[in-house]
């Protein structure tokens, strides 16, 4: 990589303001950092230079007007290809939508456009963004940084992999069952679901879907400060609005170097008090880097929400919202749809009344789990994804530690029991297997306190320091993942 493309968004900002930098080169780097890594890790699946290098010498030209200047002005940035971009294909790695040209932009391509981003491109996903392994028939597979035979994770696995591997230092992706946090925990960088409503993530047929959410991806904390700085805030599409805009986010970096975590309490849980089936070298990993928590000045324990509801809520909840989302889709194009998608679509509109009746009040009782936690502990600290990297060629993996995956969310369990509560959630960056593989954490704070969240974050992440490791990635250092049509999950 060159000094540009090692440049945090911050420091790449803080460069164009101050006219070290153009955007236009900004932009040119990182095309030509698509250009000669892209082959290896398909992580960007479509490019428009020329409208990019235009869009670079406006901001340029303004730059030198003495205007001024939104938050993330000259940035070059892909965007998920589940986040529609206007006038640029948009797939959401379907072949329904293979040509598909919308004609105005998704509400977070929005409103990073309205803060000064220039937009390149788009980043692969998995079909309609439906699992956490980044592979579709129109684009074949993703694949990771750090090992280009693995998975980069999904389904913000292009995202993921793109800022992994310098291509960009900063991008939007969405989660709904661990989408940011698994392809976090995969390829060594930040991954953010904020609370509800803090960024606009509107469903076609429901206002009120609160299981999935828009949030950011970055190579460090600070960057994902910054990116909800410029871009959070209500939406008339959400309401109640979420008691946090832009402006609560500038408290995590002004000026100030992380504070130490004195009077923090951390429940950590290695199964989630269920079981859950975690790779033991993934735990061997994370057990080492406790201490820096506890160096900080925080008190660990061994303690966990009580999720023995959040099973039920996520899968239920999952499932409607496929089934209004997507229910048509399969009824029109079923052939051209993946099983997993068929399958969780048919799963919520099989959902009896008493079976909806049965969710809300589980998901009442989580709520209610959570409240108690949350009255002892600041903190919820657990593996950000329950295996390694694995073989890109496969769907997903068969088995953890003996225990078969019945679906193919159960190998997501850890990021899905944490969607379920609906907290804010961060995945962090820990350390590597013996392999060089990443491993992350998760770590999950009480409701709209994400201020706080990315502030202790911070304080972890400058003793850890695993996130300032990068791949090793050469031209050639790996070999396009063909698509992968078979439904053996391997």
């Amino acid at each position: 990589m060159n000094d540009i493309q090692q440049l945090s968004a911050t420091d790449l900002l803080g460069a164009i303001r101050r006219r070290e930098l153009s955007s236009r080169e900004a932009v040119e780097s990182h095309l030509a950092r698509i250009d000669t890594i892209n082959p290896v890790i398909n992580a960007v699946v479509t490019v428009d230079a020329d409208r990019a290098l235009a869009a670079a010498d406006a901001a340029d030209q303004m730059t030198v007007s003495g205007a001024d200047l939104p938050l993330l002005h000259g940035l070059p940035m892909t965007h998920k290809d589940t986040h529609d971009v206007a006038g640029m294909r948009s797939t959401q790695g379907s072949p329904i939508f293979a040509d598909h040209v919308p004609a105005s932009d998704a509400p977070i391509v929005a409103r990073l456009k309205a803060a000064g981003v220039v937009t390149t491109g788009k980043t692969n996903v998995p079909e309609f963004a439906a699992g956490s392994h980044t592979f579709n028939t129109i684009f074949g597979t993703t694949t990771n940084p750090y090992d280009p035979a693995r998975s980069a994770g999904g389904s913000s696995g292009g995202v993921a992999a793109a800022i992994a591997a310098g291509i960009q230092p900063l991008g939007d992706g969405s989660d709904m069952g661990g989408s940011l946090r698994i392809p976090a925990s995969f390829c060594n960088v930040v991954g953010f679901r904020p609370s509800y409503g803090v960024l606009p993530l509107p469903a076609a047929t429901n206002d009120w879907a609160w299981l999935g959410r828009t949030g950011p991806m970055a190579r460090e904390v600070a960057d994902i400060a910054l990116f909800m700085q410029a871009v959070a805030g209500p939406s008339e599409r959400v309401q109640p609005p979420a008691p946090l805009t832009g402006t609560d986010f500038a408290a995590v970096t002004a000026g100030r170097e992380p504070e130490d975590l004195r009077g923090v309490r951390i429940g950590w849980s290695p199964d989630f008090g269920l079981g859950v089936p975690v790779e033991d070298e993934v735990l061997d990993v994370l057990r080492a880097q406790l201490h820096h928590f506890e160096d900080a000045g925080a008190i660990v324990e061994e303690a966990t929400i009580d999720f023995t509801d959040a099973d039920l809520v996520f899968e239920r909840t999952r499932a409607t919202d496929f089934a209004a989302n997507l229910g048509p889709l399969v009824r029109d194009h079923r052939t051209l749809i993946k099983p997993e998608v068929i399958w969780n679509v048919e799963f919520g509109q099989s959902l009896t009344a008493t079976e909806l009746i049965e969710a809300t009040a589980a998901r009442t009782r989580l709520a209610a789990a959570v409240r108690a936690f949350y009255s002892r502990y600041d903190l919820f600290l657990a593996p950000g994804a329950q295996v390694l990297p694995f073989d890109a060629t496969r769907r997903y993996p068969g088995a953890i530690n003996g225990v078969e995956s019945g679906t193919y969310l159960h190998w997501m369990r850890s990021a899905c029991l944490l969607s379920a509560t609906g907290l804010p959630v961060l995945a962090l960056p820990a350390g590597f297997s013996a392999s060089g593989l990443p491993v992350g954490f998760q770590l999950a704070a009480n409701h709209y306190r994400d201020v706080d969240l990315l502030r202790h974050a911070r304080v972890f992440e400058a003793r850890n320091r695993a996130a300032q490791r990068r791949p090793d990635l050469m031209p050639g250092s790996g070999q396009a993942i063909r698509p992968i049509t078979t439904v053996d999950a391997g």
